[in-house]
């Protein structure tokens, strides 16, 4: 799930553009119920996200005679600015050079800053210790909106600006891949505690009890798309490699060696890695876990509140919502997984139709 950083502990409230108005009905618009009970999970997995309170680092240095241009630490917005912060990376790198680029890592960020390497004319090698579905964005849970990626009292106004350009880039990019070969759809989304519309949520309004079949009093109800990240991660390498790029799989364990590869223009793009690679303290792990459900092709809808998030997927119906900070461990945690179901457990059991 990708996180705001204004979300607290008595529900969601985005910022942004002013609340539309509420719309009243007299009977609650049914949705079909997710039917969640432990013996339909069909696996747990857990994610570590690569936070920066600063937010995410676009910026090129020296290193040695290689151009180094880096691109990490999105937190929990991995997916949603992807495309974005990998056209201002590539920007940063890509004009004067002249030759092959390398791109460390092979995670979302790895894949589209090397399919925009590709699309300005250049051949591209990914060097990665793992390859998907090995990594962490193969485990997101896929929402296209920016959720929990910065502190709001660390970052500057320049930063501000290369997120927005990010965020736009990254939400065109997207809506011109919706579509099966991607795994990305639309979907309406459905948002607890919700109070005003941030930005990039299409038909966003405020639904009082009488129109929704939520237990709570206000509900927004908004469109955004989702990525099916393992189906999207697969086709983008496909992608790759049909234009010609190479996949080697090799750990770096210094900086020098990085600089001792033959491509003189490198991006950056290890995510948590970019910590210990090239020394940002300010780099920290935030773990998320999720429970998956047994899919059910007639839920057509998202939510997300104070009780987590549903995401429904081919490949199964994404529970989730911890947001755990400084911890590094990747292993799902069977009391934290039996406190998500029992959340969504009863969300869907207060369920006022259906």
């Amino acid at each position: 799930m990708i996180r705001s950083a204004t979300l607290g502990a008595g529900g969601l409230v985005l910022t942004g553009c002013a609340t539309t108005a509420v719309r009243t009905a007299g009977a609650p618009t049914c949705l079909p119920k997710v039917d969640v009970s432990a013996d339909r999970v069909i696996r747990t997995v857990a994610g570590l996200r690569p936070y920066r309170p600063a937010g995410f680092r676009v910026a090129r240095e020296a290193l040695g005679d290689t151009a180094l241009v880096h691109n990490y630490g999105h937190g929990g917005a991995g997916i949603t600015l992807s495309w974005g912060t990998s056209k201002l990376a590539t920007a940063l790198g890509l004009p004067g050079h002249q030759g092959p680029v390398a791109v460390i890592g092979a995670g979302v960020m790895a894949l589209t800053t090397a399919r925009l390497v590709q699309e300005a004319g250049f051949p591209v090698t990914l060097y990665a210790a793992d390859l998907p579905p090995h990594t962490t964005s193969n485990i997101a849970g896929g929402q296209v909106h920016a959720y929990g990626h910065f502190d709001r009292d660390a970052v500057t106004p320049a930063w501000q600006a290369q997120l927005d350009t990010a965020y736009e880039y990254s939400v065109r990019r997207f809506q011109i891949m919706v579509g099966d070969d991607y795994g990305i759809r639309w979907l309406p989304t459905y948002a607890g505690g919700a109070s005003r519309a941030g930005p990039h949520m299409p038909g966003f309004r405020l639904l009082e009890r009488g129109a929704h079949p939520f237990a709570q009093d206000r509900v927004a109800r908004y469109e955004t798309m989702y990525v099916e990240t393992g189906r999207f991660l697969r086709t983008l390498s496909r992608d790759i490699e049909i234009a010609g790029g190479r996949f080697v799989v090799r750990r770096f364990n210094a900086a020098s060696e990085v600089a001792a590869l033959p491509e003189r223009l490198v991006f950056n793009c290890t995510g948590l890695g970019a910590g210990a690679l090239f020394g940002d303290a300010t780099l920290y792990p935030i773990r998320g876990q999720l429970a998956i459900l047994v899919p059910q092709p007639e839920v057509r809808y998202a939510y997300n509140g104070p009780a987590g998030y549903m995401f429904p997927r081919a490949d199964g119906i994404l529970l989730g919502g911890t947001f755990e900070k400084h911890v590094a461990d990747a292993t799902p945690q069977p009391d934290d997984i039996a406190g998500i179901i029992a959340s969504m457990r009863g969300l869907f059991d207060g369920f006022r139709c259906g």
